[in-house]
């Protein structure tokens, strides 16, 4: 089940997003972010607006995505960089697939014009992922990041919605 996320998935949401940050390149962090700073990011995606959905099963959150502002100056308002994360114990069960969806729906929804994916450029099944979903590719960035021992590029992936008309 999709639904918003709430006061109690922060818990779930936290150990799926600190997986990531350990053994992935799929964040760009090193060390594992706090309750607190989860508790203090889901307050601030309220207070904006945004969405935050989980996926649930047997009452337990195995996945969620979101998105946040692109870029902060004025012109930038109708672009988004979104998350889709999922615990890896539920890849490769279309979960990812299925939160992107519901999110590119809610973006729909809001006058979202365009949605920017920032992709390790060695995560293949995240790239996959967009293009299934209509994403195309927009650029390289050749050793944006430096984590386990190695520079890492970035591929940015941008999904055209229909935006507001003024």
């Amino acid at each position: 089940m999709i639904r918003p996320a709430c006061d109690k998935d922060i818990l779930d949401i936290l150990e799926i997003y600190n997986e990531a940050i350990i053994n992935s390149t799929a964040v760009y962090d090193y060390l594992p972010v706090t309750l607190e700073n989860r508790l203090s990011w889901f307050k601030e995606r309220m207070e904006d607006d945004y969405p935050v959905l989980v996926f649930e099963v047997a009452n337990r959150v195995v996945g969620f995505s979101t998105y946040g502002s692109f870029r902060s100056k004025p012109a930038y308002q109708f672009t988004v960089e979104h998350s889709v994360f999922v615990h890896k114990d539920f890849r490769g069960r279309k979960i990812g697939y299925q939160l992107m969806k519901a999110l590119l729906e809610k973006a729909e929804s809001r006058d979202v014009a365009v949605m920017i994916g920032c992709i390790d450029a060695d995560n293949k099944e995240s790239i996959r992922l967009h293009e299934k979903l209509g994403f195309s590719f927009s650029g390289l960035i050749q050793r944006a990041g430096f984590k386990f021992g190695r520079y890492l590029d970035v591929v940015f992936y941008q999904y055209n919605l229909k935006g507001p008309e003024r």
